[in-house]
């Protein structure tokens, strides 16, 4: 099966400007295509995870990724999609953002000499003379078109700032640049940025004046996986240092029955005869079809080493076993620990549980902690010195689980 084939077999297409040229190129190796990521943390996360899958996927077939950073964009913030203006970030945090993306995308991507790169759209973002790009790229976009776009119109009854007003025309400029520097002819993006894109396009057509040129094809990624990104958004990170590959584990191994099938298509490389196969499985085998997809999942973004310990840590959690040893776990210090012991509360917010005290009584007051299987309930409750010694097993409601133990003299 050929590369487009098997991203609509996988459901990863949602709309696209010209399908018969777009299986062309990307068919025959000729995209040099690009998705831009936008800097707002020092880690990657699920929401970006199949565009992450879709140029790994890309370049196996021979096309050639070029990952924009936006470094100069990310001074500006996005509304797409949003209804609150996005908080302003240090040009330091900003560079420190990036740095850190970089890092993580090795792992997806194989970046050289004529494979993929990586560009910071702040190189050409932050030199640009005002006037001059309000002559030379301003007199080619219609206020009228701008405010019809999905985009903008979410924001204007509560308020759109001029500098949000500007993210669009930042946006298209840097499909021209990356037009004429790198050749690209190909960007891929959310539903969101549906508006954006085809101004880029339509920005290349403008100052080209060759419709050939501007066959810079836009695609939309599917709208299931858009939301799949937000609804994790700022949960589940690629960095093991804020989700451990256990939890990232657990994530997706208690994700919804009715996403399981999805998130196998559109995220995994497994294949899709394979998958086909996986379909018409009996429902009692649905903890299996989780388990692959955690497994491979986990395995993509950590490593298969990472990935086997997470799946033999959740084994035991769920058949009762007593190997916790790759359970995520906090020690603590003995200094640390009264004579009577620990509240629960304070080994709760020791473990990153819960960011407050008020936070953690809210769970405890839940019925959504529970220590060593017994379901806490008062918030006086109180860890031995000799149970921490040994360790105790916390769960906070259903997926999150952690192990506590005094660290070692």
């Amino acid at each position: 099966m050929k590369i487009f084939d098997e991203l609509k077999a996988r459901g990863l297409i949602a709309q696209l400007t010209n399908e018969e040229q777009i299986s062309a190129l990307i068919n025959e190796g000729g995209a040099r295509f690009y998705i831009g990521f936008d800097p707002t943390a020092d880690s990657l996360h699920v929401g970006h995870f199949m565009a992450l899958c879709l140029m790994k996927r890309l370049q196996m077939a021979g096309n050639r990724p070029v990952v924009l950073l936006g470094g100069g964009t990310g001074h500006i913030g996005d509304p797409s999609g949003r209804t609150d203006m996005r908080s302003m970030l240090t040009p330091e945090t900003i560079q420190h953002n990036c740095d850190c993306f970089k890092k993580q995308m090795e792992r997806f991507i194989e970046f050289g000499e004529d494979k993929a790169v990586i560009v910071n759209n702040a190189d050409w973002l932050l030199k640009l003379n005002y006037v001059e790009l309000l002559r030379d790229v301003g007199a080619c976009f219609s206020v009228n078109n701008m405010l019809r776009a999905e985009c903008y119109k979410q924001r204007l009854e509560r308020g759109l700032s001029f500098l949000e007003f500007n993210y669009m025309i930042m946006q298209a400029y840097d499909f021209l640049y990356l037009h004429e520097h790198y050749g690209c002819n190909l960007q891929f993006g959310g539903d969101d940025q549906w508006s954006n894109m085809l101004a880029g396009t339509d920005l290349i057509r403008r100052k080209t004046g060759d419709d050939a040129q501007a066959m810079t094809i836009t695609l939309l990624l599917n709208s299931e996986g858009n939301k799949m990104g937000k609804t994790a958004r700022g949960a589940v990170w690629l960095d093991p240092n804020k989700t451990t590959p256990f939890e990232f584990y657990q994530y997706w191994r208690n994700i919804g029955d009715a996403d399981v099938m999805k998130c196998i298509r559109m995220l995994t490389f497994v294949p899709l005869d394979e998958i086909d196969a996986m379909e018409k499985w009996e429902d009692s085998r649905i903890n299996e079809k989780k388990e692959l997809l955690a497994y491979e999942l986990t395995k993509l973004v950590h490593g298969e080493e990472e990935a086997e310990k997470a799946k033999t840590a959740s084994h035991a959690l769920f058949s009762g076993g007593g190997d916790d040893s790759n359970m995520p776990t906090t020690e603590i210090d003995p200094a640390i620990i009264p004579e009577e012991g620990l509240s629960v509360i304070d080994v709760m917010l020791l473990c990153k549980l819960a960011p407050s005290r008020g936070e953690a009584r809210r769970l405890i007051q839940q019925g959504g902690i529970t220590v060593d299987g017994e379901k806490i309930e008062s918030f006086d409750a109180v860890l031995s010195a000799g149970a921490l010694k040994n360790g105790v097993k916390l769960r906070k409601g259903k997926k999150v689980y952690h192990r506590a133990v005094t660290m070692r003299e």
